[in-house]
């Protein structure tokens, strides 16, 4: 399919007109006009860039783009060498961030919902579409251990649990990435736990002093499933080839 007409679906899928972002959504690099095969990544890194040119892509679709708010304008080292391989090959590089987080179907937060099996999702603010943070129930109470537990089987990583009380676990609120300081919106709302990528040494104090359990599930574990969808969309829409390459980025 021509580029404009995949960058015309997508904005309309997307909507990133909706949200004021720090990094450009869509079209990032220029590549080929015609697009064949698609390489999806949580990020833009030079592991995704290398496997977007060995698999012969016509363009690498991504979460984490580039020419992010307050980065250094002048292309040099790791960025020279990562556009230097895009242009080189002519792969277009296409990216949406917060646009991929909230989608209500395809977005990292209800990607991540589905997998953990919550019920009663909606977002934490009553009525704003473009809240970033989800609210719902489990299916039953958990433990915070058996929480942690049900989290490690599905991202296939352990989190970092801070317990901040030793009640039993049902209603719960989460924002993958780097969401953590939404945690004391979440304890004021009085849900019993909060999930999100990364973790500060300040998010212990607010779960502790709050009474609220804190799990930090990895930013990018916990945002693997919104471009994953949004490939798996786009090849059963399009008959595209689409590959997920998966950086092995333990953070």
């Amino acid at each position: 399919m021509k580029r404009q007409e995949l960058l015309a679906h997508l904005d309309t899928l997307l909507q990133p007109h909706l949200v004021k972002d720090y990094a450009p959504n869509g079209l990032q690099v220029e590549g080929k006009d015609e697009i064949h095969k698609v390489i999806t990544a949580v990020t833009a890194d030079q592991f995704a860039v290398d496997a977007a040119v060995e698999a012969g892509a016509d363009c690498l679709l991504v979460h984490h783009g580039y020419f992010w708010k307050n980065e250094p304008a002048v292309i040099t080292g790791m960025k020279k060498r990562r556009l230097q391989a895009l242009l080189r090959h002519d792969i277009n590089l296409i990216g949406y961030h917060l646009p991929l987080d909230i989608h209500p179907a395809l977005g990292n937060n209800a990607q991540l919902a589905q997998l953990l099996g919550l019920e009663a999702v909606e977002p934490l603010e009553a009525g704003n579409d473009t809240c970033l943070v989800l609210k719902g129930r489990l299916s039953q109470p958990l433990s915070g251990h058996e929480l942690s537990q049900h989290i490690h089987q599905q991202l296939k990583r352990p989190p970092l649990h801070i317990a901040g009380h030793d009640r039993p676990i049902q209603t719960l609120a989460w924002c993958t990435g780097g969401a953590q300081d939404y945690i004391d919106q979440v304890a004021a709302a009085g849900i019993d736990a909060f999930l999100s990528g990364e973790v500060s040494e300040r998010t212990y104090h607010s779960a502790v002093e709050q009474g609220i359990d804190y799990f930090a599930c990895g930013h990018h574990a916990t945002e693997r499933g919104g471009v994953l969808a949004l490939g798996e969309h786009l090849a059963q829409q399009f008959g595209l080839e689409v590959h997920f390459v998966d950086t092995p980025n333990p953070v």
